[in-house]
């Protein structure tokens, strides 16, 4: 892209000197006008590279926007045309039909490239400027998957590329390797702890062959001129026109305000979680009592919570429950039923006997000792 842009700056300045150098004959007559001419298209050039240098960048992706630039640059053109004829009405200068024909061309010229590289650059907002006309994206390939440090330091992003379950390109921006290298060298173990896993969950990936990671050094400039890394990841995945990646909630909702499309880890495990349908029965261990009286809590064995009503008292026991509604929440998913029995194992059947036989004739003995 830059290639390009450059080959086409090259250009500009090739036809402006071209359409001055074309009429350098017609006005040799006054040389003035020749040098006023080469100088207006030489200081026209500088103004526009100027402004195209300043102009955010992105890649060129779709053709309508150069024909639609280039038509728009025309009209433009035209406009311009009519206001040099009057400049030289108003001040009288005398320029001849051909020095006229020049410097409406160098207009012509510079006008069109100017149009052409707003609209390369800008054709994803270009609605708001003109209502209803949208260039619609043309993408090939997979989109690129952009990874958050929380999605790095989590893990399961790795397990979940090396099943194929992503099967595109996994960019990691600087800024996030960064801010991943600073939590490493924090003063608090925790943080360092995290840091330094992350550190080695993306060496583990970049050695894994079947993965397709990438650390990305581009410095983009408007990218660069954010501040915090959350600000400026959300505008480098628009940028790349790619999906973030993360496990942070409040993340995650800020990227959707701001139209950036974005996976969840903790959703995507949510999603895989066992679906309870009303009326099955499962069993479950209770391990602590619920909030509400005579409720139990247990859990599946892939974190699923499970609030059993009538087991407060069998904390420690396997029970049997029905199942009578679920919930779906944003930090999981949570199984509502009912206690249906208890489970009771062949050891504990086999030990009560053994238990109560001592205390019977003990309490036996005891009772004829005292009739006695």
């Amino acid at each position: 892209m830059r290639i390009f842009i450059w080959v086409m700056r090259f250009l500009l300045l090739a036809l402006v000197l071209a359409a001055v150098w074309l009429n350098a004959d017609t006005i040799a007559e006054k040389p003035i006008h020749f040098w006023m001419l080469l100088a207006f298209g030489v200081l026209m050039v500088l103004a526009v590279v100027a402004i195209d240098v300043f102009l955010p960048k992105d890649k060129l992706n779709v053709l309508a926007g150069v024909f639609f630039g280039l038509v728009v640059g025309l009209l433009i053109s035209l406009g311009l045309a009519m206001v040099v004829d009057m400049i030289d009405v108003f001040y009288r200068l005398g320029l001849s039909a051909d020095a006229k024909v020049a410097a409406k061309s160098v207009i012509g010229v510079c006008v069109c490239y100017l149009v052409v590289t707003i609209v390369m650059r800008t054709k994803d907002d270009i609605r708001f400027v003109i209502p209803y006309v949208e260039f619609a994206k043309q993408l090939k390939g997979n989109r690129p998957i952009v990874l958050d440090t929380s999605a790095i330091v989590d893990g399961r992003i790795a397990d979940l590329c090396q099943n194929k379950l992503f099967d595109a390109p996994i960019l990691v921006p600087r800024f996030v390797l960064h801010e991943l290298q600073l939590i490493a060298d924090s003063a608090d173990k925790l943080k360092r702890n995290r840091g330094r896993r992350g550190l080695d969950i993306l060496n583990k990936m970049q050695n894994n062959k079947a993965i397709d990671i990438q650390i990305d050094d581009t410095l983009i400039p408007e990218v660069e001129g954010l501040h915090g890394v959350d600000q400026k990841l959300l505008a480098f995945v628009k940028v790349k026109d790619g999906k973030l990646v993360t496990t942070d909630y409040n993340l995650t909702k800020v990227a959707q305000v701001r139209g950036v499309e974005v996976i969840n880890i903790n959703d995507v495990a949510n999603c895989l979680k066992v679906v309870a349908l009303p009326g099955e029965t499962m069993q479950i261990r209770i391990i602590r009592p619920g909030e509400e009286e005579d409720q139990g809590v247990g859990y599946l064995e892939d974190g699923t919570m499970v609030v059993v009503e009538g087991a407060r008292n069998k904390i420690g026991k396997d029970v049997t429950f029905s199942v009578t509604s679920s919930l779906q929440t944003a930090a999981g998913r949570m199984i509502f039923g009912r206690l249906e029995s208890v489970v009771q194992t062949t050891n504990q059947q086999e030990e009560r006997p053994e238990r109560r036989r001592p205390w019977r004739r003990n309490h036996e003995s005891q009772v004829d000792n005292d009739k006695a």
